[in-house]
């Protein structure tokens, strides 16, 4: 089991205390696509996974989600702090059913960012309150608490857009206190989602790395873009720092991280390997 480097009342008492100066973001990886950002005005959360739901739901399947990585919060930890959460689309590590409603449940404050794809979803088998829930349907520009938030379509593998419910998967671009971070949930590397990111000056963005393999294929697990297709992207639309996630969650579909420095490190991308629980300060590109 991999240890966090902060856990806990630690962790919670960080991000709480931790105080920025315009153009300055601070990141804590909280494993696999979940992290919490801070900024001079505001503190967001995205795609939390704290409990152990898919390693109990597939227990004894062909596919059993073996947790790597120790859980570094509870949802309990969050309950004052987590006032806006973004999930980026329905699997249960992105939308974790025994997490975030325990979140909206302890405070009424509390608001969910979801496609509006999720949102039946939601409602009637997550039970989560109809009025903290904000839907996008994709492809739109919100602002939500200072938060100028750009939803970038994500295919996972497909776009899957509907004229009813949009698009499904999606990816959230934040311009906020002179910075400006993409965090692109699941997604392969599609034609034209460069094109996308391109007007933004991405200071950081946050691409999956752990791409398929015949394995994962078989059990129809969607794919993800892999290491050199995030490297790709980070590198065409000119992202001042890359920093990889989806891996070191579950011992069926994850990537040597190790392999991912060594290729990176061959190319000119800036990049930042996070430790679970760690915090780091980004300064916005000059």
């Amino acid at each position: 089991m991999i240890h966090p480097k902060q856990t806990n009342e630690s962790l919670q008492a960080d991000i709480r205390n931790t105080l920025l100066s315009h153009g300055e973001i601070a990141v804590w990886w909280l494993g696999q696509s979940g992290y919490a950002f801070k900024t001079t005005h505001a503190t967001w959360f995205i795609d939390l996974y704290l409990s152990d739901h898919l390693t109990q739901k597939y227990a004894h399947t062909p596919q059993p989600h073996i947790r790597m990585t120790q859980a570094p919060l509870h949802a309990t930890h969050l309950s004052d702090e987590a006032r806006l959460v973004f999930a980026t689309h329905k699997h249960s590590d992105h939308l974790d059913p025994a997490t975030i409603p325990h979140i909206l449940h302890a405070n009424s404050q509390s608001r969910l960012v979801l496609p509006q794809a999720c949102l039946t979803y939601a409602i009637e088998q997550l039970r989560l309150p109809p009025e903290q829930l904000i839907p996008t349907r994709g492809d739109e520009t919100l602002t939500i608490h200072g938060l100028t938030v750009h939803v970038i379509p994500s295919a996972h593998p497909h776009l899957g857009y509907s004229e009813a419910e949009g698009y499904p998967f999606v990816g959230y671009l934040f311009e906020i206190d002179g910075i400006t971070l993409y965090h692109s949930g699941d997604t392969v590397l599609y034609e034209g989602l460069a094109d996308r990111l391109r007007p933004y000056a991405v200071d950081l963005a946050f691409l999956p790395i752990n791409g398929t393999t015949p394995h994962l294929q078989a059990l129809n697990v969607p794919p993800n873009m892999n290491m050199n297709e995030a490297i790709q992207l980070a590198t065409a639309v000119d992202v001042a720092c890359l920093v990889p996630c989806h891996y070191d969650m579950f011992t069926f579909n994850t990537v040597a991280i190790a392999e991912f420095i060594s290729l990176v490190a061959q190319t000119p991308q800036n990049y930042r390997v996070l430790q679970c629980g760690e915090k780091i300060i980004f300064r916005a590109r000059p």
